[in-house]
């Protein structure tokens, strides 16, 4: 198992890491507080393909190694269009929600903080983003990649469907 998961990571070379936050968490014990690291990261080729971790730990270079290695574990397949997305979608996680449009050439990534990241990593060029309700960088990113698994291209419906593209388009 470990054989393969080093294969992975040689075969994604140049991977783009982008750190959205890093937070200090706390844990009261007997003895007063024990202060840890938290880190939310964004990696991505650049390319149609990105992935999101989080770590933890008492330092913040070894909480940030352990948020890329989840990352590159957990990375998913942008469908795109060009250099946008094929439709428009919404993405929810807890309270926050984001809503990704698609783009003509040359508008270039139209998002807040958290969201951009992702879509920068991700190797989308020209896009909207709106996002709405909570502004924590942890809900912003995971609904943006909830957008991202909801995206489908006109092929992939059409299989669905057990049409042709053109029937579908119209």
């Amino acid at each position: 198992m470990q054989n393969k998961e080093k294969h992975a990571e040689q075969s994604k070379p140049d991977l783009v890491e982008k750190v959205v936050y890093i937070g200090r968490v706390a844990k009261v014990v007997k003895g007063g507080r024990n202060f840890r690291f938290s880190a939310l990261v964004v990696v991505g080729d650049q390319n149609g393909n990105v992935g999101v971790g989080s770590g933890k730990a008492v330092e913040v270079p070894e909480a940030i190694r352990k948020a890329i290695e989840e990352a590159k574990r957990y990375m998913i397949k942008v469908p795109m269009v060009g250099t946008t997305i094929p439709h428009e979608v919404i993405g929810r996680f807890g309270a926050g929600k984001v809503i990704l449009m698609p783009a003509k050439e040359g508008t270039g990534i139209i998002a807040g903080g958290p969201v951009r990241a992702v879509l920068e990593c991700a190797g989308v060029r020209d896009i909207r983003a709106k996002s709405l309700g909570s502004n924590n960088p942890r809900n912003m990113v995971n609904a943006t990649m909830e957008g991202i698994r909801r995206l489908k291209t006109a092929e992939q419906v059409a299989r669905l469907r057990g049409k042709t593209v053109e029937e579908i388009l119209g």
